[in-house]
Parts: structure tokens; sequence; C-alpha cells
């Protein structure tokens, strides 16, 4: 799966923007207001039809202006039967129509897949990506969605349920969370509107949780070569029971206490003493780094071998945050994708990787 070129028209800070990309690996080098992960949100929403830095649709639209434009072409690799076995490429135009609220408008997002409008979760299946920024370093010292976007990112591109799960159990959520502020503000419950809700989270939480212990599982199982690291699934198991326990405490917190939006990944790292201790408590800086370095290679490898096909990598301005040791070992994941590398100087890119790469000057 390749992507050949996206078309940026009244998206954040570009007003009419093209860009080509190269099949093997393009760098995009660029100064810190010039746009470089904007450029990368706009490639992750057309992979999966959602912005990684905002859940609100008008910041995805330039300032003063009513909708927003992303459209990218996408090259299939497959071989067909004929006598000579010759390759062929099959192409898609993707495309997301992004309204911002006005008299004329209500702020939403529309999906096109060769000018024939698609649900999200269809959408979301012609460009997988896997992405790396900044802020998975942090993966370790930061809150539990951090950790929960780590099963997200690859579950939802790998298991159609999963993506339908998530779907029905967050719209589900949310309105399960509505009841539980009217039952605050009336004082009166009427069970029947939460029955429907709950009985729609336990099923899908449960299968939530099912391919979550089950990804979990195959991390562990993985041959570790950067560093030695174990996760443990702390999991709000979600249940009949467990929803009446907490009904009295969630009336009082305001929303739902238990299902996989409280769920939380415990990351440990092997000791001298052959012991696992929890990498937030115990690792240094450099060894929480060397972990999510690890975890990452491993999330590329899961991709692979359920898709069958490579993700396109996108490396958003990581390398200056790292020092030499980390950069050669990112280096390592670039050359078996097609990846795209933003970055504020050129110098930080492997030379190797500088060699066949297109380079693209942000001004």
């Amino acid at each position: 799966m390749t992507l050949v070129s996206i078309a940026l028209q009244q998206f954040r800070n570009y007003q009419l923007e093209n860009f080509y990309f190269n099949h093997g690996v393009t760098v995009i080098v660029g100064h810190n207001t010039a746009g470089k992960t904007n450029l990368i949100d706009s490639i992750h929403l057309l992979s999966t039809g959602r912005s990684f830095l905002t859940e609100k649709e008008e910041e995805l639209v330039r300032f003063s202006e009513d909708f927003a434009r992303v459209k990218g072409k996408v090259e299939e690799d497959f071989k067909i039967e004929d006598p000579k076995n010759k390759e062929r490429r099959e192409s898609n135009i993707l495309e997301v129509l992004i309204t911002s609220e006005s008299t004329n408008h209500r702020a939403g997002k529309r999906f096109f897949v060769n000018d024939t409008a698609k649900r999200r979760t269809e959408f979301s299946s012609y460009l997988p990506v896997l992405l790396f920024t900044p802020m998975d370093l942090e993966i370790i010292s930061d809150g539990p969605s951090y950790r929960r976007n780590f099963f997200d990112q690859v579950l939802e591109q790998t298991d159609n349920d999963y993506k339908l799960s998530l779907t029905q159990y967050t719209k589900a959520l949310r309105q399960r969370n509505a009841l539980i502020d009217k039952v605050r503000e009336t004082g009166v419950r009427v069970d029947r509107e939460f029955s429907y809700w709950d009985e729609i989270l336990i099923r899908h939480g449960q299968y939530l949780h099912k391919l979550r212990q089950e990804f979990i599982d195959y991390v562990n199982k993985q041959p570790k070569e950067i560093i030695d690291c174990f996760l443990l699934y702390d999991h709000s198991i979600i249940s009949e029971e467990r929803l009446e326990k907490y009904r009295e405490a969630e009336i009082g917190a305001g929303v739902t206490l238990v299902g996989p939006q409280r769920d939380d990944m415990l990351i440990e790292l092997r000791t001298i003493n052959d012991e696992f201790r929890l990498a937030k408590a115990f690792g240094s800086r450099g060894q929480q780094r060397l972990v999510v370095l690890q975890l990452k290679l491993l999330q590329l490898k899961y991709l692979k071998e359920h898709l069958q096909t490579a993700p396109l990598l996108l490396l958003d301005d990581i390398f200056s945050e790292l020092d030499e040791g980390h950069i050669n070992l990112v280096s390592e994941m670039v050359g078996g994708q097609q990846t795209i590398i933003t970055t504020t100087h050129e110098e930080f890119i492997n030379k190797d990787i500088l060699l066949n790469a297109r380079v693209i000057e942000l001004n």
C-alpha cells in the first residue's frame, strides 16, 4: 500500500497545497511552525478518519473558512493471474470533507472513496498506518489514555469487529453518561433506560477486553531485541454485577466507572536481578524510551503480520527528541515499508536513509 500524493484545501495552516511522496522514504523538513505535524495529521485523517491532534472538527478547518478537504491517491500492489505474472497497481482516491459550524453547515466529517460516500468504519480500511510522535515517548509516564491508544492504534486496523465494537461502545457510553447526569439533576432513575445501554456496553466492552488481552499476550510472547519488558493488562471488567456495584458511586462521579474506558496497561522492566519492576517507578528516562521504541517495533510487526501488508509509517519530529543511540534504533524501522518523516533539520536523519529519500522543504 502506497500513498502517492495528498491535496490539502483549507486544512489548518494550508490554503491549497499538493504533496507527492516517494514509494520508499519521504523526508519533510521545516521549522517548528511550518506545518509539518499538520501534514502528518492530514495523512492520519486520510487513513483512520480521525485527527490525532484534536477531536473538534472546526479546529481542522483553516481560520475563517467554512470547510476543509483532504484528498489522497493510494496505490495497492497485487499480482494478477496471467501468463507473465506481471504486477498491476490499483488506485483509490480517498477524500475527507470537514465542515465547521456555520449558518449553512453543521460541524462534521464526510468520507469518500472514488467519489462514493463511505462510513468511517469502511473508509478507514484503505490505508493502514502506524504513527510515532514525541507524545508516544511519554506513554509510560503520561495518563492511561495514552496507553489505551497503544491498543486502539493497531486493533482498529486489524480487526473490523474491534473497530465496530469500539465505535458502538463509545456511542453507548456517551448516552449512558448523559443518563447519569439526568439522574443527578432530577434524582430519578429509570432502570429500563439504563438496562438498554448497559446491555450494549457489556456486549461490546467484553469484546474489546478480549482483543486487548490477546494483543498483550502477543507482545509478551515476542522476542525483545531492544530491551526486555513485560506488559500487564489492568482491565476494568464490565458486567451487570459490576455496574450494579458502582451504581451509587457513578452518580456521585457523574460518569460510568467500569469498562474499557478505564483500562490501563502496566509496563515492567527486567532488572539485573532477573526481576520485573514497573518501568514508570524504577526505569530511568533512557530505559523508558527504549521500552517505547521496543513497543513501536512490535506494533509495526503486529500490523504487518495481521494485515499481510506493510502499513505506512509516520515519524513526526521524533529525531529531535532522541539521542544518537535512540535515533539509530528508530532508523532501523525505516526501509521495510513506505515511511514519511518530518524533521526540523535534515542532518538529524541518517545519511543512508537520505540517500534514496525524497526531500520536501516547507517554507
